[in-house]
């Protein structure tokens, strides 16, 4: 076990928040999803992510038809009001988007035409799924999506409860070429503690690529402030697996 049961408990500092990198994982724009709702939420969540140590963040809003049916254009619009929210504030943040698919038929229509994905980096793109059902015919669009010259990054693996009994499937998204991604919240207990299980596992696997917050909310940023604890980053970083500081 790592830092989670030491009985000296000391909360992590932005030191070690800034070691670890970009905030890749977040839902910052406000009112096009379930995120923030509005510019005065999005300037608090930035602050106090700022506040924890960050220094660049990559938003990723939903793009989920039935729910959050976001665009490019969308999402570059509430993008820019952000941005002007912010210089008019003087918030000064390295600040960019890209964004959250869900995989269903539309975005596997989207993929085969050849449309616009936005990409953490470069080819890199964050995809989730349901938290409810498997997901049916999931490693064929991984599949497709390498094949056609992306890296999926699965968004908070350790969420997906269904996989909790078949630990291998983890294993075969990294052959199949995906690199996974972890919500910092999840080694907390904040999810519960079978996700909390299954975080652990995938770290002590070196199976964990990226982390996210996942920000959505000012009680996602109270849970950070409060819960997550040095000794518990220290281990994430000293993994040597984690691309965060690459983006």
């Amino acid at each position: 076990m790592f830092g989670l049961w030491n009985k000296k408990k000391q909360l992590a500092s932005p030191e070690i928040f800034a070691r670890l990198g970009a905030d890749m994982h977040s839902h910052l724009l406000p009112g096009i999803d379930d995120g923030s709702p509005d510019l005065d939420h999005s300037v608090l969540l930035i602050k106090g992510l700022m506040a924890l140590g960050y220094k660049r963040l990559i938003t990723t809003p939903h793009i989920y038809p039935d729910l959050y049916p976001n665009t490019p254009e969308t999402i570059a619009q509430a993008y820019a009001l952000l941005k002007n929210r912010l210089s008019e504030e003087q918030i000064d943040i390295d600040i960019h988007y890209a964004a959250e698919y869900f995989i269903d038929d539309f975005f596997r229509d989207r993929l085969q035409k050849g449309q616009e994905l936005l990409t953490i980096q470069q080819n890199k793109i964050l995809v989730e799924v349901s938290f409810i059902s498997p997901p049916q015919e999931f490693h064929h669009v991984l599949f497709d999506l390498v094949t056609g010259g992306y890296q999926p990054i699965i968004a908070h693996p350790e969420r997906y409860s269904y996989y909790h009994h078949d630990k291998e499937v983890y294993h075969r998204f990294r052959d199949q070429g995906c690199l996974l991604q972890m919500n910092l919240l999840s080694i907390t207990g904040y999810y519960g503690r079978p996700v909390q299980m299954i975080a652990e596992y995938l770290l002590e696997e070196g199976l964990i690529d990226l982390i996210g917050t996942d920000m959505h909310h000012p009680r996602h940023l109270d849970a950070l402030q409060n819960n997550l604890f040095a000794k518990d980053l220290e281990y994430i970083l000293a993994s040597g697996n984690i691309l965060n500081s690459s983006l």
